[in-house]
């Protein structure tokens, strides 16, 4: 059985201060000891449908070391909101999958230097899940849409039921994924900031200009942000309220670094 624990550390890997930040990750005697979380409890209900090494795959993923954000915490995150709507949702085993596979391949650069397109991470991510995927057809085919819906969080839209409920399903994944944005404001920063540390690569200017590229498609989204009613009444404003801010900041940023150059 595969267990996991909680735990706590600081990154010092570039020249911003440390950072404190909570990652799911095995303990040291994984196989003999249990800790509950929303990690172990959907990966009980999902494991069977997997091949033995699909959890391996998943855990040596999430730990890799050019990951802040997109690490086990935000799994775990996605997980917890997941149980808090489970009752909305018509197969919450096949969204915990994808919840589990969706960020497995996370490359902020590839092998010419060049910025990675979040497509081609998309992509692998699915390709990974299904040479582990035991489930039958129909499953495996849902979670992977699933999956690939996170290529264009704001325009995806099922193109096949796959079961009663399939759509209203990949719009409540679609919202979880999405559902940081609506954080209190002091994680939103620091969500920011891993992300910064992901693509710290990237000159300053330039990911100032993308973030708040990125920032403002979403906050032209107004409420379709967020496709569930139940989401949108719990993260809308908030989630507005953080983008508006956070365009702000990065523009202040923008004009100081250009006035600098």
């Amino acid at each position: 059985m595969d267990t996991f624990e909680q735990v706590t550390f600081s990154s010092e890997r570039d020249s911003r201060p440390p950072r404190v930040r909570t990652r799911y990750v095995f303990s040291q005697d994984r196989y003999s000891r249990m800790t509950s979380n929303p990690v172990q409890t959907y990966w009980d209900l999902i494991a069977p449908r997997h091949d033995a090494t699909a959890f391996a795959a998943l855990d040596a993923a999430y730990r890799e070391p050019q990951r802040a954000y997109h690490d086990w915490g935000h799994i775990g995150d996605l997980l917890a909101k997941l149980d808090e709507f489970k009752s909305l949702a018509a197969r919450p085993d096949l969204i915990a999958a994808a919840i589990f596979w969706h960020d497995a391949v996370y490359v902020t650069r590839d092998s010419d230097g060049l910025l990675r397109p979040d497509a081609e991470n998309v992509r692998a991510s699915a390709e990974l899940f299904e040479r582990h995927s035991r489930f039958d057809p129909i499953e495996s085919a849902a979670i992977r849409d699933l999956v690939m819906a996170t290529a264009n969080h704001l325009t995806a839209r099922a193109s096949t039921e796959h079961y009663p409920g399939f759509a209203r399903d990949l719009d409540l994944f679609l919202d979880l994924d999405l559902s940081s944005l609506g954080a209190p404001w002091p994680i939103f920063a620091r969500n920011l900031e891993q992300l910064r540390f992901e693509y710290d690569w990237v000159p300053e200017p330039l990911f100032c200009l993308g973030r708040l590229e990125m920032i403002d498609t979403f906050a032209a989204r107004g409420d379709a942000l967020y496709r569930r009613d139940e989401t949108r009444k719990l993260w809308s404003r908030r989630a507005h309220e953080n983008l508006t801010r956070a365009q702000d900041e990065l523009r202040r940023q923008v004009a100081r670094l250009a006035s600098s150059a």
